[in-house]
């Protein structure tokens, strides 16, 4: 199933994407996609009722495509988990994740202007697949037992400023958690309409131009581990989401570094998640 929410910002209403490309008002099951939506049963209740033919349907026409979660608790990152991307940076592989943090304020629609900070000169693009939690996990047993608490996952657009990330601190922080920096969506697929999650082809292009093409069997540490991982050193909690990191091509590595600027776009796309797009303005 594919969850969404639609409307302006701050007063998007929780839907469903149908089968056969409908949207459906999902308001008369929840009043949003949340962590309490997740956590208390909330897909198999608006599984029943789509089934049941229950929900009004939406006039997709000029209706804006906000994140599919409502903000996060948490978001959880990390970083040089595609073999590809850690040998373009020139950083070894590493033996255990990298994690760091982004600010869940950064989380806007798939189709959202982006906001390149003041100052900037070198902001990046990154496509990821996004895990998000469906149940409390802490201390799983191994990575068999994260299938468990995932919910679905959502196409992430972890965007990066380089020199706030790597030359002004020794955290990564300060260049992942500018505002805007992670459109989200455009769906909650659920993981069982999913599969496999090492099974997903990731692709960006920049002004028409491709800069990457991965494939999810491709990280350094898969998503079950990942998860399993996590729940050794933080509770993850219902509605947290899972950056799981990037594969080659980013401008970072490319020869030239061409950064984003103003007026740019990027589009990009994670097999069975659907797709992104925006451009790029000022702050």
């Amino acid at each position: 199933m594919k969850l969404l929410r639609v409307g302006a910002p701050g007063e998007e209403r929780p839907a469903v994407r149908a089968e056969d490309g409908r949207l459906l008002d999902l308001s008369q099951v929840t009043s949003d996609i949340d962590g309490a939506f997740l956590a208390s049963g909330g897909v198999d209740r608006a599984r029943a009722a789509v089934k049941a033919g229950e929900l009004p349907e939406l006039d997709p026409e000029g209706l804006r495509i906000g994140a599919p979660l409502a903000r996060p608790g948490k978001i959880v990152c990390v970083g040089l988990n595609y073999r590809d991307h850690a040998a373009e940076t020139g950083a070894a592989i590493p033996p255990r994740p990298v994690v760091f943090m982004k600010d869940p304020g950064t989380v806007i629609g798939p189709y959202d202007e982006v906001l390149i900070p003041r100052g900037s000169v070198k902001t990046d693009w990154e496509v990821e697949l996004a895990v998000v939690i469906g149940q409390r996990a802490r201390y799983l047993d191994g990575p068999e037992a994260a299938w468990d608490v995932i919910a679905g996952y959502a196409i992430s657009h972890d965007v990066s400023e380089r020199e706030f990330q790597l030359e002004y601190s020794s955290q990564w922080d300060l260049g992942k958690s500018c505002e805007t920096f992670n459109p989200l969506g455009p769906w909650l697929v659920t993981a069982d309409e999913v599969g496999d999650p090492q099974d997903l082809g990731l692709h960006l292009s920049v002004n028409g131009v491709k800069r990457q093409e991965g494939h999810t069997s491709d990280m350094i540490f898969p998503v079950g581990h990942i998860v399993s991982y996590l729940s050794q050193y933080m509770v993850l909690e219902p509605g947290d989401v899972i950056n799981t990191g990037t594969p080659a091509g980013v401008a970072l590595g490319l020869p030239g570094t061409p950064y984003l600027r103003p007026g740019d776009s990027v589009e990009l796309s994670v097999d069975c998640l659907g797709a992104q797009r925006q451009t790029f303005g000022q702050a």
